[in-house]
């Protein structure tokens, strides 16, 4: 089996201008937790994940749920005054520009799961020779592929 087998093509993607405030409505409306970073040509220049932008807000939340009690609970000025100014700022100032882990539509799937096992990535892009991302493989497809297509088959 191959990656282009599990692949979503329909890429859900962002600009490194994109805000912060910009980048959790959209994963909020898609209910997904990260997407890839393109240029203008639609090829990778990083990635970026909830997990990003909650370690930037709050080094020391290790969950949403910590996140959640700083800010509700909590109720801190400074936090406060951090989230304010931060969610107008460019996801370039969070996002994974280093050590971009990418596959392509022909890789094996075995080495997608690989990679995702191995670093705890929850998604991975797929990138064409060209280097344009033409698609993402996520854990969350890879359960619903195998049970779609073994489980569930009959």
């Amino acid at each position: 089996m191959k990656v282009k087998d599990f692949m979503i093509r329909d890429v859900i993607a962002v600009k490194k201008d994109t805000t912060i405030r910009e980048l959790l409505k959209l994963l909020g409306e898609h209910n997904i937790g990260g997407v890839p970073v393109l240029d203008d040509e639609q090829k990778l220049v990083g990635m970026i994940s909830d997990g990003d932008v909650i370690r930037y807000l709050q080094p020391k939340a290790t969950t949403v749920y910590d996140l959640y009690m700083t800010f509700v609970v909590n109720e801190r000025e400074d936090f406060k005054e951090k989230l304010s100014y931060s969610l107008n700022l460019p996801i370039s100032k969070v996002m994974k520009k280093r050590d971009i882990y990418k596959v392509s539509p022909d890789d094996d799937f075995e080495l997608a799961l690989s990679i995702l096992a191995k670093h705890h990535f929850k998604k991975l892009p797929v990138v064409n020779g060209a280097g344009r991302v033409v698609g993402v493989i996520s854990r969350g497809d890879i359960v619903r592929q195998i049970s779609n297509r073994i489980i569930n088959r009959k």
